[in-house]
């Protein structure tokens, strides 16, 4: 598993099982699980994989069925983002295909991107859009036929507005933030995706 403990407390947002939604977090947990993995409780699987870890308070836990050891990481003039991708269920978003209830099976494209600056609220939904629409033109750049897989997460952190320092308003891909979160985000999936692709072959 990969941890991150970044300190000093961040805000974040994460469609991750554990610790999803928007507050504060004090680490971020990427375990790597067993293809076809079955569990039903995995929130507090992550929970247990974080305690025995040591951290406590709230965080953020995600989970692969990709080796976490094949990581990539890139940076763009503050912004950060590593990368685990597993592409072997993948497709389109707007696939005919029913829905149906439960966990899909694991794949996975992990994102976690980290900011130097406080966002606002809407900036920090506006990272997620702009880190999955750079997942996506990764994707298409690595030569893959598809916007993700059905478990793809996503989690971006940035530290605490301070008094007397506004928090940034804008994450769009055409803004200063966003664009530097855009590139990190693509070169690192763009990378991760391509190794995936090598190891399925």
């Amino acid at each position: 598993m990969l941890l991150w403990v970044p300190g000093g407390g961040r805000r974040m947002i994460s469609s991750a099982l554990l610790g999803g939604g928007v507050g504060e977090r004090r680490w971020v947990l990427n375990a790597q699980v067993p293809p076809g993995y079955r569990r039903l409780d995995p929130a507090a699987h992550l929970s247990r994989l974080a305690a025995d870890a040591g951290m406590s308070g709230p965080g953020v836990g995600l989970m692969t069925a990709a080796s976490v050891g094949d990581r990539c990481w890139a940076a763009d003039e503050g912004v950060e983002a590593l990368v685990t991708a597993g592409i072997g269920v993948r497709g389109w978003a707007a696939d005919p295909t029913p829905g149906r209830p439960g966990p899909a099976p694991a794949g996975t494209i992990n994102i976690v991107v980290s900011v130097p600056v406080p966002l606002s609220d809407a900036a920090l939904v506006n990272a997620v859009a702009t880190a999955t629409e750079a997942k996506v033109q990764a994707l298409r750049d690595a030569g893959v036929d598809a916007s993700g897989t059905p478990t793809d997460a996503v989690c971006v952190a940035a530290p605490r507005p301070e008094e007397g320092r506004a928090a940034e308003p804008f994450a769009g891909p055409r803004s200063t933030w966003g664009a530097r979160i855009a590139r990190a985000v693509h070169r690192s999936t763009r990378r991760a995706c391509e190794r995936a692709v090598r190891h399925a072959d």
